[in-house]
C-alpha cells in the first residue's frame, strides 16, 4: 500500500515543505502489475498471502475493485502487505521510497493449490515469500505456463534457485548491475540471457531497453527506445511495464510487440500518474508521432 505524498520538490534536510497533494493507493511489484494487467483487459488472479488488518483488506478491496479474482489467495492472521511513503517531487517527477514490512508476505510456501497455477497462462513473481516464489515457478514451467519476474532484491537464499526457472526475465538497470557487476545495461542482458529463457529485458528508463531473445534459431540483442512523454510521477512504471509485458505475453503477442506495448503502458503512467487502461494505450500507439521509434539490432556473439 502506497501513500503518495506530492511536493513541489523533494525537501531538503531538516526544512518544510507544503504539500500539494495526498494519494493512498495500492502499490506493490505484483500487485501494481496485476492492476495494470487487468486494466490492460487481462483475467487476472493473485496468488499471495492475505492479512486481516487494515492495509491488507484496503488491498484486497482494491484488486476487487480492479477485476483481480482474489478467491485462491491464501489467508493468514500473519500476513501483512508492504506499506510504503513515497514523496513525489513534482518539479522532476523524483520520487523517494520510505517501506516498511513485517510478517508473513507474498507467496505463501504450499499454497495457492496447483490447479491455480495451472489454469495461468502466466505466471508473474516477485521477491516476496521466495519458498513459495521457488515452488510456484517449478509448477508453472513444469505445465508449461510462462513464468516473468519483477525482482527488485536478489540477496535471498533462495534467489538463484528461482532466477534459474524465470523464463521471461524482467530487470530494471540497478538489479542487473548487481547479478551480472556489468554496468552496460545491453552487456548485462547478455550476460543473463540463457538459452532456455524466451526472453531478457533490462528497462532503463527514459533510455529505453535492451532485450535478448531468440530471432528464428539466432539470439539477438535489441535496443527499444522508449516514448517520449512529460513524466508526472515515475513511482510504478517498472510494475506497469510487467504487467503490460505479462497481459500482451497471455494474449500471444510477438516479443518486439510485447515490448513496445509495455514500454507505451509505462510512459502513460509516468504521464498519468495512474496505470492506462488498453484504450488509452492503443490510442497512444496509434498516434502517428509515437511510431516514431525504432529498434536498433545487434547480433549476439
Amino acid at each position: 500500500m502506497d501513500d503518495m505524498v506530492y511536493v513541489p520538490s523533494f525537501p531538503e534536510t531538516d526544512s518544510k515543505t507544503r504539500v500539494t497533494k495526498r494519494v493512498r493507493r495500492c502499490g506493490g511489484l505484483t500487485g501494481m502489475a496485476l492492476v495494470a494487467a487487468a486494466r490492460l483487459g487481462a483475467r487476472c488472479a493473485y496468488g499471495g498471502c492475505l492479512g486481516d488488518d487494515e492495509s491488507s483488506r484496503y488491498v484486497e478491496a482494491n484488486l476487487v475493485k480492479e477485476g483481480v479474482d482474489v478467491t485462491a489467495a491464501p489467508r493468514s492472521t500473519e500476513a501483512r502487505v508492504v506499506n510504503s511513503v513515497i514523496i513525489v517531487g513534482q518539479d522532476i517527477a523524483s520520487r523517494n521510497i520510505f517501506s516498511q514490512s513485517e510478517g508473513m508476505i507474498g507467496a505463501h510456501p504450499a499454497l495457492p493449490e496447483e490447479s491455480v497455477i495451472h489454469a495461468a497462462r502466466v505466471l508473474v513473481i516477485d521477491h516476496f515469500g521466495m519458498p513459495g516464489n521457488l515452488r510456484a515457478a517449478r509448477i508453472a514451467r513444469e505445465a508449461g505456463v510462462a513464468v516473468v519476474s519483477d525482482f527488485e532484491k536478489t540477496t535471498d537464499p533462495l534467489f538463484e534457485r528461482v532466477l534459474e526457472l524465470v523464463d521471461h526475465l524482467i530487470l530494471s538497470a540497478d538489479a542487473a548491475r548487481c547479478l551480472t557487476q556489468r554496468a552496460d545495461p545491453a552487456e548485462a542482458a547478455r550476460a543473463l540471457w540463457r538459452d532456455d529463457r524466451a526472453v531478457v529485458i533490462v528497462t532503463c528508463g527514459e533510455r529505453g531497453c535492451w532485450s535478448v531473445s531468440k530471432d528464428g534459431i539466432a539470439t539477438a540483442l535489441h535496443h527499444h527506445p522508449a516514448f517520449s512523454v512529460i513524466a508526472q510521477d515515475t513511482t510504478g512504471c517498472g510494475d506497469v511495464f510487467h504487467g503490460a509485458y505479462a497481459a500482451a505475453l497471455a494474449r500471444g503477442v510477438a516479443a518486439a510487440d510485447r515490448i513496445e506495448f509495455a514500454s507505451a503502458a509505462a510512459a502513460l503512467k509516468a504521464s498519468l500518474e495512474d496505470a492506462p487502461d488498453l484504450a488509452s494505450v492503443r490510442r497512444f500507439l496509434a498516434d502517428g508521432a509515437n511510431k516514431r521509434r525504432h529498434v536498433a539490432v545487434r547480433s549476439q556473439s
